[in-house]
């Protein structure tokens, strides 16, 4: 930490994809380059090499409609692989499993003719993904050429809390599942035991999942080998500090971690602050600003600084490890509105609407923002772009305004909106600016150790995840020779930080591409 607290800022962001410094210590420089060494390979590779047939059709501005570039980026690439799959394993049905607002299922439906089933836990996301189908069915149904058949996602919401659940429920939703596929809603009850598994036969499905969360993922493993109606999987997992695990945590069903023979015989236990490391990105580190990286620095401070608020004035509150949600995330919009506001006073808006690239700063429904809150929001989706160098791309260098260079008593301002905000979410009584201003001086002294500490933390993280997907691999292997599976990164890792997929099919699926 002594060498590293002197150290630039873009020498820290880039530590955690393995570069070092010659004049470090030794051990150090082992340290990074050794975690480095051990990590999967995440450069995005042609998912042609893996099916050779691949076709990946473009999203049309209608499907993409509330979608950012990360989110484009995964659906276009995932949806032309499921299609691959399905079509080359014989499948009549796609489970989307954690489908959220329906982004996937609705490419499949819609751009692939493909029958679908999306698998949510909240029945928000169904209401959402009906009413966005029926406005996307308007548009093709308008190109439909002769007596072409709409396909359109039917929903089921469903919490599912283990693999029988998500096998009992899928099996049940396909039963019905007419050539017409009329758009429909179910919602299965927690207790998965009273769900009927169907008495006859159910055509050959495929599981597919962007990004399920925690178990959720590990339970679409489970019913890929335990399923005979299941012939391929595509598993993108996220959320690590999510999963179950055994001996970790009390849990009444198979854990979601370790699930491998080879996992279990090596008897490591992470818990979940080590797997929350995981869900850390070298590739996003590299890529981030100076600007940013050093905000990102600031909140860390922010949030242990207002531990000790805590610590000091409520101790009963501190002691049941609150949760304040995304402070951070505010206080950086706040920071851009003011920057904005600073700037519509002298009348720059229009320069900004027309001078940043339309893809990088859109509103949900595809606009560009019009006023300080929806730019915030929009920047927020792009966690590459900072108030400093959206401003200083937008508006020039020579107009940079004040805050976006904080000195200490403007930390010490953003601290206290911090705590004021934290406190809120708490329930808590506001504390005296005296006492905050004397905390804030107690961990200033600190602050220049913030940086390499994260970052170090940061070099760790794609270990764990490596570790986490190879037990996730493992297990599917260890079913036998009649199961094919694959680790592919399928995404760009610094677009999309969660970009390994887990691919696998039976053999009897006899998929004639691989």
């Amino acid at each position: 930490m002594e060498c590293l607290r002197r150290e630039p800022v873009e020498s820290l962001l880039v530590l955690p994809s393995g570069c070092v410094q010659e004049h470090w210590p030794s051990a150090l420089r082992d340290f990074v380059v050794t975690a480095r060494s051990l990590v999967l390979p995440r450069e995005q590779k042609s998912p042609r090499s893996l099916l050779p047939d691949l076709h990946v059709a473009s999203i049309n501005t209608v499907l993409a409609q509330g979608m950012n570039s990360k989110k484009k980026h995964e659906i276009e690439t995932l949806a032309g692989i499921v299609h691959a799959i399905t079509k080359s394993c014989g499948a009549k049905t796609v489970i989307d499993v954690g489908s959220g607002q329906g982004y996937l299922a609705q490419a499949l439906s819609f751009e692939y003719q493909l029958p679908v089933v999306a698998i949510d836990a909240s029945s928000h996301h169904a209401t959402v993904t009906n009413t966005r189908a029926e406005r996307i069915k308007k548009h093709y149904a308008a190109k439909c050429v002769g007596k072409q058949q709409l396909i359109v996602p039917r929903t089921v919401t469903c919490h599912v809390l283990c693999s029988d659940t998500l096998a009992a429920v899928t099996l049940e939703a396909c039963q019905d599942n007419h050539a017409e596929h009329v758009p429909e809603s179910k919602i299965f009850n927690e207790s998965t035991q009273q769900i009927e598994k169907p008495n006859h036969s159910i055509p050959p499905l495929v599981l597919a999942g962007l990004h399920a969360c925690g178990d959720l993922s590990v339970n679409m493993l489970r019913v890929f080998v335990s399923c005979k109606q299941v012939k391929a999987l595509i598993s993108i997992g996220c959320c690590y500090n999510l999963l179950s695990e055994e001996c970790h945590e009390d849990t009444k069903t198979c854990p979601g971690f370790p699930m491998s023979k080879a996992a279990k015989l090596s008897n490591l236990v992470l818990g979940r602050s080590i797997r929350d490391v995981g869900c850390q990105s070298a590739e996003r580190w590299r890529s981030l600003t100076k600007d940013i990286a050093i905000q990102n620095f600031d909140i860390h401070a922010f949030r242990a600084a207002f531990q000790m608020v805590l610590e000091k004035h409520f101790p009963e509150v501190s002691r049941s490890s609150p949760s304040i949600g995304r402070q951070g995330k505010a206080l950086r919009r706040q920071r851009l509105r003011k920057v904005m506001e600073s700037h519509m006073a002298i009348g720059k808006i229009n320069e900004l609407s027309y001078s940043t690239p339309k893809e990088q700063i859109m509103t949900k429904d595809g606009r560009l923002p019009t006023n300080p809150d929806e730019f915030a929001v929009a920047v927020d989706c792009r966690p590459e772009l900072s108030a400093g160098s959206v401003d200083s791309a937008v508006f020039g260098a020579s107009i940079v305004p004040d805050d976006i260079y904080l000195d200490k008593s403007q930390k010490f301002t953003l601290f206290k909106d911090f705590t004021v905000s934290g406190l809120g979410r708490l329930g808590c009584d506001l504390v005296e600016d005296v006492s905050l201003l004397e905390i804030w001086k107690d961990v200033q002294p600190f602050m220049e150790f913030i940086g390499p500490f994260w970052c170090l933390r940061t070099a760790l993280g794609p270990l764990v995840e490596t570790y986490i997907l190879l037990d996730r691999l493992l297990f599917i292997q260890e079913q036998g020779s009649a199961i094919e599976a694959y680790l592919f990164p399928l995404f760009d890792p610094t677009m999309s930080p969660r970009n390994m997929a887990i691919i696998a099919w039976k053999s009897s699926a006899n998929l004639s591409n691989a």
